[in-house]
C-alpha cells in the first residue's frame, strides 16, 4: 500500500504540472474542475479518480495519526483505551465506507438533477469529496483545542465548505442561486443522515467482529 501511494503521488505531481493546476482550480473555482472534465477538457487536469485516491489516502492516514495522538477523544475517553480504536476505524473501516458513500451521494445528485447522466454526478461527487477531505484535514487538528480562535477557524472552514458546495452546484448544474442553496442543503441533510447510519452500522459490525 505504501509503495502504491508513493507511486501515485509521484506520478500525479510530476505530469506537466497538472496536479498544481488541478488543486488551484479545485479550491479557487468551485465546480470548474467538474465542468471542465464533463466538457471534454481533461488533459489539462489530474484524472478525478486518481485525485480522489491520492487525497483520500493521505487524509485518512493523517486522520488516523491524529486519532492515535488522542486529538479526537471525547470527555471521559482515554488515549490508552479509546485512541487506538479510533485510529483503526479511521485507517481501515472509514475509507471503505466512504467508497460506498461516494456513489450514494451521486445518487442523491441524480434525484436532485434527474436530467443529467449518473456519470456526471459521480464526477461531481469525486471532486467534492476530494475538496472536503482537504478542508477537514485543516479542521481536525483544531478539535478539543480550548480557545476561541480554533473554534472560529473551524466555523470559517465549514462555511467555506458549505459555500463551496452551493457554488459548485450552481456552476455545474446551471441552477439558480435559490435553487442551488435549497437543493444543496437538502442533499447535505440527507447525506449526513445516510452517513450517520452507515458509519454507525460499520462501527457496530467492527465491534462484533472483534
Amino acid at each position: 500500500m505504501t509503495d502504491l501511494v508513493r507511486d501515485l503521488v509521484k506520478e500525479t505531481f510530476e505530469v506537466d504540472g497538472r496536479a498544481f493546476r488541478t488543486v488551484r482550480t479545485l479550491f479557487l473555482q468551485p465546480g470548474t474542475l467538474t465542468a471542465e472534465f464533463l466538457a471534454g477538457r481533461r488533459r489539462t487536469y489530474t484524472p478525478p479518480l486518481r485525485l480522489y485516491i491520492v487525497v483520500s489516502v493521505l487524509f485518512f492516514v493523517f486522520a488516523a495519526w491524529l486519532a492515535g495522538q488522542g486529538v479526537m477523544l471525547d470527555a471521559g475517553q482515554s488515549i490508552d483505551a479509546d485512541a487506538p480504536g479510533q485510529a483503526k476505524f479511521l485507517s481501515d473501516e472509514l475509507p471503505r465506507l466512504m467508497f460506498i458513500l461516494l456513489p450514494i451521494f451521486a445518487l442523491l445528485l441524480k434525484v436532485a438533477f434527474s436530467g443529467r447522466l449518473y456519470f456526471d454526478h459521480l464526477i461531481f461527487s469525486i471532486h467534492l469529496h476530494s475538496a472536503a477531505y482537504v478542508v477537514l484535514a485543516f479542521m481536525l487538528p483544531l478539535e478539543n483545542v480550548p480557545h476561541w480562535f480554533p473554534i472560529g477557524l473551524q466555523v470559517l472552514l465549514f462555511a467555506y465548505l458549505l459555500s463551496y458546495f452551493v457554488i459548485s452546484v450552481h456552476r455545474v448544474y446551471a441552477a439558480s442561486w435559490p435553487g442551488a442553496v435549497a437543493k444543496s442543503l437538502a442533499m447535505l441533510l440527507a447525506y449526513l443522515v445516510l452517513f450517520s447510519v452507515i458509519v454507525e452500522a460499520g462501527s457496530s459490525l467492527t465491534i462484533l467482529s472483534d
